[in-house]
């Protein structure tokens, strides 16, 4: 059991980091002044190659904790509020490749002070999992 919660620990960690830095490469993009082409190309390319590599992470945190909770048996009132928490997060995770193609086709409109808060949902998502994780309140 303790190696499949490190492999799901360190895909988790792996994972947020790409839920915690892609954003901020948004905030980056929504700041480049038009006329900077070659700004805006380094930046997409970042976020493209970012979004591929934490896809996986984020499919693997989730199959080694499905691991975890079905071959092992953990239950309680924390772990569905975790499951909600990590479908959110998903769903974030999907969100943040729209805002990716939104910028791959010049379509986005939003400011980096929205990027600013945005990127803010997944570090307070990560403390309340921890909280639930850890504490176990209900």
């Amino acid at each position: 059991m303790l190696v499949v919660k490190t492999l799901h620990l360190w895909m988790v960690i792996s994972w947020f980091a790409g839920l915690f830095y892609l954003p901020r490469i948004y905030v980056n993009l929504a700041m480049v002044a038009p006329d900077s082409l070659a700004e805006r190309d380094r930046l997409l390319l970042m976020a493209r190659k970012l979004y591929k590599f934490m896809s996986p992470l984020g499919v693997l945190a989730v199959a080694f904790g499905l691991w975890l909770w079905l071959g092992y048996g953990f239950s309680g009132g924390w772990l569905h509020a975790k499951i909600v928490l990590v479908l959110g997060l998903f769903a974030y995770h999907g969100y943040c490749g729209r805002l990716l193609r939104d910028f791959e086709n010049g379509r986005n409109t939003k400011s980096h002070v929205w990027f600013r808060v945005f990127n803010e949902i997944p570090v307070v998502a990560l403390l309340v999992v921890l909280f639930l994780v850890v504490l176990k309140p209900f």
